[in-house]
């Protein structure tokens, strides 16, 4: 059975060039390497000439391959960097890898809501909500989409730290503020067409979705955050007990 068979809303190019982008991440392909002949795609992924060039041309455009006559299609050097983010398992490890994290923020929307549905199912809420949603981004690569919602009220108390920095560092900064308990779930699934625009992602790829809840003494969700990751940045951890 082909691996890019029928029936998939995404253009086949599209899900060849992710299937061989993923290989060029996982060093299948070398720096300087050679990538297959468009006749090898074609009879390894059952495809059209014309679809292997197509998926050939996303990989060029975004620079991890270049196009020559002569010397064929050659895997390009990239900069050596750790692009993927821990997902802690303790709270404090969590905020201080966000505190010596600086992503480049940028808002999308920010308004005062009522408790979203997540929450209510969740634990009590609180009256408001300071919603922000905003894109997370090293380097001029986006890595994550977030949606925050975090009790009005404590919002107030650094407005202005909260707009400008990563969220759980801040929270762990105000020192009346005792967070009584908190967790977070992960799964995988597919990026939906919106996030995939912010992510500058193809249509369908991976990624981890990550609900996050804090609650304070009374069990109140003070503090519930949506976020999409893209797949290439998540490395979760965790301890084995032996």
């Amino acid at each position: 059975m082909s691996l890019l068979s029928a029936g998939d809303p995404v253009p086949r190019y599209a899900r060849l060039a992710q299937l061989l982008r993923q290989r060029i991440d996982k060093g299948f392909w070398k720096p300087g390497e050679r990538l297959p002949r468009l006749e090898a795609l074609m009879a390894e992924f059952d495809v059209a000439r014309v679809t292997a060039r197509q998926a050939v041309s996303l990989l060029a455009r975004d620079g991890l391959v270049s196009v020559s006559r002569g010397r064929g299609t050659l895997v390009q050097p990239r900069a050596c960097r750790d692009r993927t983010l821990q997902l802690e398992t303790s709270l404090a490890e969590m905020a201080e890898a966000y505190r010596n994290d600086r992503p480049t923020l940028t808002l999308i929307d920010e308004r005062l809501v009522e408790p979203p549905a997540a929450v209510l199912e969740a634990g009590k809420p609180v009256s408001d909500y300071r919603h922000l949603r905003r894109v997370h981004s090293r380097e001029g690569e986006p890595y994550c989409v977030i949606a925050i919602y975090l009790d009005e009220r404590i919002f107030r108390l650094a407005a202005r730290r909260f707009r400008r920095e990563t969220i759980i560092p801040v929270l762990l900064d105000l020192p009346d503020l005792r967070i009584a308990r908190a967790h977070q779930t992960l799964r995988l699934s597919a990026v939906d067409v919106e996030t995939a625009q912010l992510l500058s992602l193809p249509l369908n790829a991976a990624v981890g979705e990550v609900s996050r809840y804090f609650f304070d003494a009374d069990g109140q969700v003070i503090y519930f955050a949506e976020v999409t990751y893209r797949a290439d940045y998540i490395r979760f951890r965790m301890a084995l007990r032996v």
